[in-house]
Order: structure tokens, then sequence, then C-alpha cells
């Protein structure tokens, strides 16, 4: 190949795709080499998008001008907003979604890209001069010359597939592994690790009884990930169900763990903990009489079924056996198996913030690569390091999120900063300030980084500040207008909380926690008034005035905690430190210090085995 890229994103799934968008929409020319072009955006495992942490993660690439988004709204056969009864924070937005419309709009938006280029092969070697990438070998022997390489590989380098007994070659059903790129980077020096993730049988579920299953049916009034309008709350929602196993069910999964790849030693690589195996449950959790199961439709157009909660590598003989016992599913037949997949993945300690690699200048490294699991963990690491990428080439500042602007910034602080030896899953928990980073105001959070960048249009800002102003209004209203007793009282106690003796603002009614803005809005026409004049925004409007009012304080208290963290952050450490001089220092804070190479004093706090003293030892270290 003749022709020359700024970047090279190796890998066609959710990572490598965000990661050739935002770089190619950025104005670098990007070519995205891929091992199969018909599975571009594939979703390899459930067909759905969010959930809990997870949710919020798509909003956030969405609000930074990612697709993943708009591509799940245009592809959505149901939408549920999960933990409503919950607080705020813990709001999560989650689509189920049509399997290949999916990919089909991956597809068509990266072919609607004008900087994004396609070649279908698999690469067997980057190449680098002088510690700094310059091209790329494919296995059909093509140099590509590039600038900077995006890899991107999910469970392809040396993955292996396991049913059973059977193991064969291949990172997903029906395609090959990769092989080459980790010995490569091993002898460069990187240090390499080994995973595994598994998917559950696929069902036709014409076979299936439904009438024996819960239905589990979207929201009556459903919304969407993307702010953008160009997408439209899903119609005519399919329903998924929820079924369960039991002791029987159990019993015959057992009598396959003899020649189960996890339980005779042929998989060493770590599961994922938040989800696991069918056996892995019913040993690990052996008190349990049941287990939920999920049953999601992959699509409109077909019948085929996917068993959510029933991943296994267990034989085929046993997973039918044991699948035709769960209750509506006596006459289930499988189209194909469920199996694990065991893959290479490199400790993402070994990588800097903007997720390039500390040994190779300009290599990038993002999704399962760096110990993750998930569609929308690898979509906002693609996008990062497309980002960044991008910058890198132009000498521009990198773009980093820091953990109390966005779910993004924990999730590749906890990477970087903490390691991972288990595949990585965001979780609300792992977020100290989920209060400010919440689903709802994603857009308020990052747009305007974005749009600084220039990824985000203007169209996009425009919104925001258009949406911030009419909160601002109408927060402005429901302070001024005032309400008699006689006038709210009617309304109000039939709400549960106490009756007014005097006068008070809208404001300080919608402090109570029984009533809400819908409770409210009614008392003033000038109210009614100033939210309409929203427009389309309004219903975001409102949702934000609400929470914001309502979780004042708590928002404060987190914005106050993000300021005094902050002040650690502003403090550099020198990349090159000789820690081991430093002999105050605890001989664990030495080597993890050494090996993990902080770039702050506040990431430095965040490391295990950093004490509280180590830190006091590097604050006179460095003269404070």
């Amino acid at each position: 190949m003749t022709e020359s890229y700024d970047i090279v994103v190796v890998g066609g799934g959710h990572a490598g795709c965000e990661a050739a968008a935002a770089a190619a929409n950025l104005g670098s020319r990007t070519l995205l080499i891929t091992m199969n072009m018909g599975v571009i955006g594939q979703m390899s495992c459930n067909p759905a998008m969010g959930g809990v942490a997870k949710g919020q993660i798509v909003r956030e690439v969405d609000a930074l001008g990612g697709y993943s988004g708009i591509v799940s709204d245009r592809s959505a056969i149901q939408f549920r907003m999960l933990n409503k009864s919950k607080g705020p924070a813990m709001w999560s937005p989650r689509t189920q979604n049509d399997r290949n419309q999916f990919a089909a709009e991956w597809r068509h938006m990266l072919e609607s890209t004008p900087n994004v280029h396609f070649w279908q092969d698999s690469v067997v070697e980057i190449l680098e001069a002088n510690g700094r990438v310059t091209g790329v070998r494919t296995g059909l022997g093509t140099v590509v010359h590039c600038r900077a390489v995006v890899l991107t590989s999910g469970t392809f380098l040396n993955g292996v597939m396991h049913t059973g007994e059977r193991q064969m070659g291949g990172g997903r059903a029906g395609e090959k592994a990769s092989f080459g790129i980790t010995e490569q980077l091993v002898q460069w020096g990187f240090e390499a690790g080994r995973m595994k993730t598994g998917t559950p049988p696929r069902v036709d579920g014409r076979s299936i009884d439904y009438s024996l299953l819960e239905p589990q049916p979207g929201d009556l009034s459903p919304g969407k990930f993307s702010y953008s309008p160009s997408t439209a709350p899903v119609r005519d929602q399919l329903p998924c169900w929820i079924a369960y196993t039991d002791q029987a069910v159990h019993d015959t999964l057992r009598t396959g763990f003899d020649r189960s790849p996890m339980f005779n030693g042929r998989i060493q690589g770590i599961g994922p903990r938040y989800c696991p195996s069918i056996e892995d449950k019913i040993d690990r959790f052996a008190d349990k009489e049941r287990h939920q199961l999920f049953v999601e439709p992959e699509g409109r157009n077909t019948v085929e079924t996917y068993i959510n909660g029933f991943s296994t590598s267990l034989p085929e003989d046993v997973q039918i056996a044991a699948l035709r016992l769960i209750p509506g599913f006596s006459k289930a037949r499988m189209f194909r198996p469920g199996y694990a997949v065991e893959y290479d993945y490199f400790p993402p300690t070994q990588l800097l913030h903007t997720l390039e690699t500390k040994l190779i200048n300009r290599l990038y490294f993002a999704g399962q690569i760096n110990g993750t699991t998930g569609y929308e963990e690898a979509a906002c690491q693609g996008l990062m390091a497309g980002i960044n990428a991008h910058l890198a080439l132009s000498d521009q500042e990198p773009f980093v999120l820091k953990r109390d602007e966005a779910y993004i910034g924990v999730l590749i602080d906890d990477l970087i900063t903490k390691g991972t030896e288990e595949p990585y899953r965001m979780f609300t928990s792992r977020a100290e300030f989920r209060i400010l980073l919440r689903q709802d105001n994603a857009d308020i959070r990052l747009t305007r980084r974005s749009w600084e960048i220039g990824l985000a249009g203007h169209d996009r800002l425009d919104r925001v500040e258009r949406k911030q102003a009419a909160a601002q209004q109408l927060v402005k209203c429901l302070r001024s207008e005032s309400i008699t007793p006689e006038a709210a009282n009617e309304v109000i106690v039939p709400r549960g909380t106490s009756a007014l003796r005097q006068g008070v603002k809208l404001f300080e009614l919608l402090l109570r926690p029984q009533l809400t803005y819908a409770d409210i809005e009614g008392l003033s026409p000038a109210v009614v008034q100033v939210a309409d004049s929203s427009g389309d925004l309004r219903q975001e409007v409102i949702e934000q005035v609400e929470i914001n009012v309502k979780y004042d304080g708590y928002l404060e208290k987190e914005r106050d905690m993000a300021e005094k963290l902050a002040r650690l952050e502003g403090v550099p450490l020198d990349l090159d430190i000789d820690y081991s001089r430093l002999t105050s220092l605890s001989i664990e804070a030495r080597q993890k210090l050494d090996r993990i190479r902080p770039q702050t004093l506040g990431q430095a706090s965040r490391i295990s085995g950093v004490s509280p003293s180590d830190l006091s030892v590097l604050m006179v270290y460095l003269g404070r």
C-alpha cells in the first residue's frame, strides 16, 4: 500500500469504531483495519447498550461527540431507565438493540465520515523507529505507514474458544484469532496477561413457552441516549422476559463440571467477577436455590434469542439438557452453544492517562486489551485514544478527563493507577463523585470540553447553552413566585406533606421530598410559561432543575471534596524520579511508584499500598 495515514486503528469493535470516528472527525486521515468488514461494530455478546454506570458512559460518549449513543438509539427495540426507585445518581439508561441493525448503523456512520478509510486484513506487526510508531504490517504482507496506531484487539490476541473438551483458535464465533502482536510487544518489554470471557447459548425463540416467563416491558415513555435531535425515542418496543434456574438445572450443570475447561484447568485466564458463567455461579453461590435469567430478543426480524445470565463453556449436551429443565424451555432448540474465550491483555498500568503506552510513543491501547469488559467501557476508551492520538500529532495538549468530570475519567484513572487482574467493569460505586456524574447532565459536563478541541459541533454547544439558560430562568422563576396556603394546601397535602401556615416561594415547596415539579408547576401560570418557553428542551430542563434543587446540599459537598482533591492533582511528579533512593518510603510504595510512575501526587495517593505517610515523604521531597 503506497498510501500513508495519520492514524491506523487496529480492530473494528466498539473501541476501534469510536477511535476511528473521533480521530477522523478531528481531522486526521484515519485507516481502520479489521479482519472482517462484515462485522464492524458487532455486538459480540448481549444485544444491549447501557445499564448501571454503563448508561452514564454512553451518554458521556455522546456528549463528547462519539457515535455510540446515536447508533444505540437508531437500533433500539426497547428502552428502560434502571434504578428509578433510587436517587438520580443511580438512574441508568439501557437499550435492548437489534444486533444486525446496530452493526449496520455503525458501518453506515463510519462510511459517512470522510476521513475514515478501511482495509480488511489482520495486523501481525507494529513498525517503529527510535521508540516511535511508523506503521503496521498486515497478514498479507502489506505495509501501511502512519504516525500513530490505536490498538483495539478485543478478544482476538492469541484467542482460544472453549466448549467442553473442544477448543479452537478464535476471538469470536466464526472468526479466527490474531497472532504476532503479543509476542512482539513482549519482546519490546511489555507485560502481558491472560483473561477470559464467555457468552451464553442462543435459542430459537419459537421453541420458548413465554407464558411461563415474566414479561419485562420497556418504559411507557421511553427516553434515548443521544442528546442529538437526529435520533428519536424507540417506538413499538419489544418485551424482554425473565426466567429462573432451579436445583434440577444446577444438578444437571454439575454433571459436566469434570469436562468444563474452567474446572479442569484448561482455562488459565481470569474471568469477569460481576458477569460470571452459570457454572461459576452455582459453584460460588451453592446456597442459592435459583438464579435469574433475562431472555432477550436479538432483533425485530429474527427469532434468535439471547439467554442473559446463562454464559457457559460446558459441553453442548450438558447445556441443552440443563436449558430444557428451565420453566418455559422444555422444548428449547439451540441455534449455537455458549462458549468461553481466552485471550491476551496488557496490564493498563503500562499506559499514560491519554492511553498512550509508556514504552512506545504514539502507540495507544483501548478496550479489552486493557483488561476491561463491556461495549461501553471499550467505546469510551476508543474515543479517548482517538482524540489523544490526533492531538499528539497536532502538538496540542492532551485531553484527559478527571474523576470529578466523568465516569470515563474514573475508568481510565482506575486502570492506569490501580491496574486490574480481572476484567474491569464500571459501577456507580467506583465513582466517588457520582452525584455530580449523573446521566442527565453529561452534556453540561462535557460538551464544551469537546467543542474546545474541535470534536463536538457548534450545534451541540448551542443546544447545551440553551438548556442551561432555560434551567437558570426556571429556577429564578421558582424563587420569585409565591404561593398562598389556600392555593397550595389542597394540592400538596394529598401528596403526604404538611400544610402551609403562611405563603412561601415555589422553590421552597420543591425542596420537600414528597413533592415533585409536576405537583407544583400548575400552581403558577408564570412557571408554566417559563418551562414552555424552553421548547423541545422542556423535559430535560425540568429534570435538571428538579434534581439540582432537591440535591443542592449534596452537590455542594461533592464539589468541595473535588476541589480539595484537585490540589493534589495540581502537584506534578516527574516520570524519571528514582523512587529506590527515597528510603523513607515503604518498600511497597517504592515498588508500586516505580512500576506505575504516577504523573501527579493525586494519582500517587490512589495507588494501593501508598500510605498517607508515603505521601508526606513525597511532599517533603518535592519541597512542599
